[in-house]
């Protein structure tokens, strides 16, 4: 019960405190599938490299953080920017309350969002507080289906959002490219029709 009141306190602090996160990138359709595909396929071969010497679901938990409520207590444990570049904007409060806390050993590269997701207040707060981390976010959408689709990546049946430890690993590797553009594994930046903003989220 907990869990979920933090989780809504944060989404309404995001909301009100005019933050602005960085630029996000949105996949759906064939560049969703090759996206995952590349994902999937650098977590098989992690797995085959590591011997599979750990049950499934441990294995998944120390390269991923899972869920909603457990990438907001990584990010929340990482340090904080305490100012925007460029912006001049202060973080959201509940970022504020966090910045004195000794720094994690686990920071996240990335972090993978169900963007068609409902409710959204449930990953409201995710793309303000990343933002404060200085964590690129990246959003998924198919169809009220991008929460299925994540969750085949950790083989559960649904995962609104997914955080990528920072492990120096081969998932990371490919997250990287992906994060550089991705122009080397066939994915465009954005998902923007040429009318758009560069800096306008998928809707």
């Amino acid at each position: 019960m907990g869990n979920k009141n933090r989780a809504s306190k944060n989404a309404k602090d995001a909301s009100k405190s005019g933050f602005v996160p960085q630029e996000q990138d949105c996949y759906e359709g064939e560049r969703l599938v090759r996206l995952l595909k590349l994902i999937n396929g650098a977590i098989e071969s992690a797995k085959l490299l590591d011997g599979n010497s750990l049950p499934e679901k441990f294995w998944f938990k120390q390269r991923f953080a899972i869920g909603v409520n457990e990438v907001t207590r990584v990010l929340e444990r990482m340090s904080p920017t305490v100012e925007m570049e460029g912006f001049g904007q202060k973080p959201p409060p509940h970022v504020i309350s966090t910045q004195h806390r000794k720094p994690t050993a686990v920071q996240l590269q990335a972090i993978v969002i169900a963007h068609d997701c409902n409710p959204k207040w449930l990953m409201k707060h995710l793309p303000s507080l990343a933002s404060s981390r200085k964590v690129p976010v990246i959003f998924v959408k198919d169809g009220k289906k991008g929460s299925l689709r994540l969750g085949e990546l950790v083989k559960l049946k649904t995962a609104i959002a997914i955080g990528v430890k920072d492990k120096g690993n081969s998932i990371n590797q490919v997250v990287e490219e992906i994060l550089n553009g991705g122009n080397e594994l066939n994915l465009q930046t954005h998902c923007l029709n040429s009318s758009e903003t560069p800096t306008a989220p998928c809707q």
